[in-house]
């Protein structure tokens, strides 16, 4: 039976060895998402404007929420921040949500014995990466129109999202190997997503909290990101780059522990499937 290596750079070099593949399947996949429907790719775009219009009116109109920035805070002022917090998210749960149905909707790919199994978290990825990288576009896009100006450091955005990359891989690879013995984890990651919505610092910033509660969400990974992509994005403020350095290596381990768990495991998939 074939022994599939679970050293570190194994990772790295499955990822640039399949890179073409990685591509040309993210591609068939995004391309696919909108096939048949009328405005096509458009709705790539208009999916994050609908959204961000409809939780602005719900949280600023509604509940008449403010985000305690100083000054005349406007409602797009609101909207933008919390826009970030969303996009962050959103990038996230797409990973998680998506991962224990990866091996169980490729069965054809598990029969073939030369497949790179491992790449298909990669291009989950891709494709939600490029949803990202539109929200990203519009979120940019409306700051331009309602400040004028953008700050210097939403340049510094890709490095603060440099983490969550990582903490998504070892999610999503441990997710596609556990959900092809164990069904009922796809019911699981929604809700857990949806759980983690409401426990990051999406709608709210982490500092209204009380200390004893800032500490404990501190602990999710996404909080950290969304606080610092706000900085960045937003505040034109630089990241912590130690709490970054130190997210970084953990993200690293998270990575190397769900490919190694997935390497692992692959043998068994054939037989289950």
């Amino acid at each position: 039976m074939q022994n599939f290596s679970i050293l570190p750079h194994e990772m790295a070099a499955s990822l640039w060895r399949n890179r073409d593949l990685i591509v040309a399947l993210t591609k068939r996949e995004v391309i696919g998402r909108y096939r048949g429907s009328v405005m096509g790719m458009a709705w790539s775009f208009f999916n994050p404007l609908l959204m961000l219009v409809i939780y602005t009116f719900v949280f600023s109109v509604v509940f008449k929420a403010r985000w305690g920035v100083g000054g005349e805070e406007s409602k797009a002022d609101f909207a933008i921040i919390l826009f970030v917090g969303m996009i962050v998210h959103g990038l996230f749960a797409e990973c998680i949500n998506r991962a224990p149905a990866l091996i169980l909707s490729n069965v054809n790919y598990v029969k073939k014995v030369i497949f790179p199994l491992e790449i298909l978290p990669w291009v989950a990825f891709g494709s939600a990466l490029f949803h990202t990288v539109i929200s990203v576009g519009v979120l940019l896009l409306a700051q331009l129109l309602i400040s004028h100006q953008l700050p210097w450091t939403v340049i510094l955005f890709p490095l603060v999202l440099l983490p969550l990359i990582f903490i998504s891989m070892g999610f999503a690879w441990f997710l596609a190997a556990f959900g092809v013995f164990v069904r009922d984890i796809g019911q699981l990651t929604g809700m857990f997503t949806t759980v983690l919505l409401f426990l990051s610092p999406v709608f709210y910033p982490l500092s209204i909290l009380p200390e004893k509660y800032q500490g404990l969400l501190q602990l999710n990974p996404l909080a950290f990101i969304i606080e610092e992509g706000r900085k960045v994005l937003v505040f034109g403020q630089l990241p912590d780059f130690g709490h970054w350095s130190t997210m970084m290596i953990a993200s690293l381990l998270m990575a190397w522990a769900g490919f190694a768990w997935f390497q692992k495991t692959r043998k068994g998939f054939a037989d289950v499937l």
